[in-house]
């Protein structure tokens, strides 16, 4: 039997690489030659706290995805947990890739595909409408199945032409002190 996938998405816990993961198979194909287009996050830190996430398109431009922000009473903010998502930001820097129309075959990058993007009613139909390009293979990461469901997670997790790559830390205490390896599987 032969599998056939049109697209790869990447699971695992947070901070287990997915990430890593992806800019590492990203720059093995830009070097190669293929095409790439998409962005990554990347969290912001002061010191040892995390207090956001940026997002960084592959042809270098950052913009906001979410700061910490204390509980304003503003319904109209998007939040997840203490994150406020800057909605307006995102969608400046992720939307236009997703309209990217190419007759050629290229790799679409989409790190990640989670909680805060779906406040983007564009990214998730952009999303969609990407799978079904035929010149589009779609590189993504997405978050482990807890709490409740995404949609467009869900949907992305169970399609049938999408090769779903769990990656997930395995060590002991010994190798706990030193570096973890990252082990994948399927």
């Amino acid at each position: 039997m032969a599998l056939n996938y049109r697209h790869v998405a990447v699971t695992g816990p947070p901070g287990v690489g997915k990430t890593t993961l992806i800019q590492k198979i990203v720059s093995k194909l830009q070097a190669a030659g293929v095409t790439c287009e998409g962005f990554y996050t990347q969290e912001l830190r002061q010191g040892s706290k995390r207090v956001g996430f940026d997002v960084v398109t592959l042809s270098g431009k950052t913009g906001v995805l979410a700061r910490v922000k204390a509980e304003s009473g503003n319904r109209r903010e998007h939040r997840v947990g203490q994150y406020v998502v800057d909605l307006p930001a995102f969608e400046s820097l992720a939307l236009p890739l997703l309209r990217t129309q190419s007759s050629s075959p290229h790799i679409l990058v989409l790190d990640e595909i989670g909680k805060m993007e779906m406040f983007s009613q564009g990214f998730v139909s952009g999303v969609h409408q990407a799978m079904l390009q035929p010149h589009v293979t779609l590189l993504t990461t997405i978050p482990v199945a807890r709490g409740k469901p995404i949609p467009l997670v869900e949907e992305i997790r169970n399609c049938s032409d999408i090769l779903l790559v769990n990656i997930y830390l395995e060590f002991t205490w010994r190798e706990f002190r030193g570096s973890t390896p990252l082990r994948p599987g399927l």
